[in-house]
């Protein structure tokens, strides 16, 4: 029987579970990015609306990246324990750089003669940003939450380390076993879920260029 075929007999024996890791891995990133999003985009908006505290808000969500991912959730495991909610939160640091700094280049991005002409016909600067400014700056944001959300899936593979389950719990009982087909059975996929999540937001992206084309 070749590796395949044992492969294959696995992932039929063990659908179940495998499923069962594969959805709680992605409501993981899922809820990790959603975090990143509602405190990303706000915090990468008032970097480019105040440029005094932006190499503040822009070096915090660096350092933050520059922490190993282990060393990151141990430190949070102290502070909220073990399990799904401490994954999450460290989802949502790692994601926060690219959409913060994206969020920040798409703003300063806009052409300062279409917001100009918003100001002539009397727009304040809350529609600005609103009618204007953010969804010129989308594009960007879809970069940024790309990349982010890949990030999300690879780092959440060593979400079992904290009791938080996912496909990583797959491949570090493989390591373990020293199981070759367990540790693909779960790889592969976390390797598909990224994928998936590149190509989706990418055709995303590719249509919010489309509609901001001349």
């Amino acid at each position: 029987m070749n590796f395949l075929t044992e492969l294959g007999t696995y992932v039929v024996e063990n659908q179940s579970e495998l499923l069962s890791m594969t959805w709680t891995h992605i409501l993981m990133v899922i809820y990790g990015i959603a975090l990143a999003l509602l405190v990303g985009v706000p915090l990468g908006i008032l970097a480019a609306k105040f440029e005094k505290i932006a190499p503040f808000i822009l070096s915090s969500t660096n350092i933050l990246q520059l922490i190993p991912s282990l060393a990151m959730l141990a430190i949070l495991m102290l502070y909220f324990g073990l399990g799904f909610q401490t994954m999450v939160i460290g989802l949502f640091f790692y994601s926060l750089l690219p959409i913060v700094r994206n969020t920040y280049v798409g703003i300063k991005e806009v052409d300062k003669s279409v917001t100009e002409a918003g100001k002539g016909i009397g727009m304040t600067p809350g529609q600005l940003l609103r009618k204007i400014e953010v969804p010129l700056s989308l594009p960007f944001l879809m970069a940024g939450l790309r990349v982010g959300s890949v990030i999300a899936v690879a780092v959440a593979c060593i979400g079992p380390y904290i009791g938080a389950g996912g496909l990583g719990d797959e491949i570090i009982s493989g390591i373990s076993l020293q199981s070759e087909i367990k540790i693909y059975a779960g790889a592969i996929p976390a390797t598909l879920i990224a994928i998936i999540a590149d190509a989706v937001l990418g055709r995303f992206e590719a249509k919010t260029k489309a509609r901001m084309a001349p």
